[in-house]
């Protein structure tokens, strides 16, 4: 993915998004895919209300979240998606599967660093959503994940949601508030998802 030539990441760059409302494309895995849940309860569906309920802000929402989906995965179906909805705001929720898998961390920094890239080369507004990984996977391991949203963040001038479960996987009574699988939070989750994104994502809007 990363040999992608220039042309490939260059070619919705054709113009900048026109003037009008916003249109947010969330570019994510399970965790915004609704995965198990009733459809309409996950937090990008919240942010669809919480935006239509919101005096003088207008926007659209658009999930392109694929359950299973990782950084690669994203970035091979960025340039399409930006071609196609011309964006103003892109919110990236992805990496969390690349851990899992335990794929490259370099390679998961500079897959998410070109799709910043790609999306400030259309002048979309960029929000970076941040996971952690649970002890398990090994304190050096799962500490050099984490440190890779803040990095992309700071090296492309991007706000960034510091962890997208706070609230929910560090909470005494986690267990209680995911699905049987232990990996994806229950609905009642979601509005504290949503409530971790809101103050990074709404000041740009």
């Amino acid at each position: 993915m990363l040999a992608l030539s220039s042309a490939s990441w260059a070619a919705p760059a054709k113009g900048k998004p026109t003037k009008g409302p916003a249109t947010i494309l969330v570019l994510g895995d399970s965790l915004s895919a609704e995965y198990g849940l009733v459809r309409g309860s996950g937090w990008v569906a919240l942010l669809e209300k919480r935006l239509a309920s919101s005096p003088g802000t207008q926007a659209k929402v658009v999930n392109a979240s694929i359950s299973g989906d990782t950084t690669s995965g994203g970035a091979a179906r960025l340039p399409a998606l930006l071609r196609t909805h011309q964006p103003t705001h892109v919110v990236i929720e992805l990496g969390g599967n690349d851990a899992l898998r335990g794929l490259p961390l370099k390679a998961t920094r500079d897959t998410l660093d070109a799709m910043v890239r790609a999306c400030q080369a259309i002048g979309a507004k960029v929000v970076l959503v941040g996971m952690m990984m649970p002890p398990n996977f090994g304190r050096r391991y799962a500490e050099e994940f984490a440190a890779i949203f803040p990095a992309v963040a700071s090296a492309r001038s991007v706000p960034v949601v510091p962890f997208f479960l706070k609230g929910v996987a560090d909470r005494p009574d986690a267990r209680d508030w995911f699905q049987p699988d232990g990996i994806h939070p229950l609905a009642k989750a979601h509005p504290v998802m949503l409530d971790n994104v809101w103050p990074v994502l709404a000041p740009l809007l």
